[in-house]
């Protein structure tokens, strides 16, 4: 299970509909709402990495 960068939530990446590519890394999430915010602004969900 992946973990969606804007809200925490657990996603299946082998289910998953919403994925983002970032600096070389696939981000999952779990609603396009989560997806649309972190490509606004990857770096401001990513600060623990």
């Amino acid at each position: 299970m992946a973990v969606d960068p804007v809200c925490d939530m657990d996603v299946d990446e082998a289910t998953a509909k919403f994925k983002s590519e970032y600096k070389g890394k696939t981000y999952y999430f779990c609603a396009p709402g989560c997806k649309k915010l972190f490509e606004r602004d990857p770096e401001a969900y990513l600060k623990g990495e």
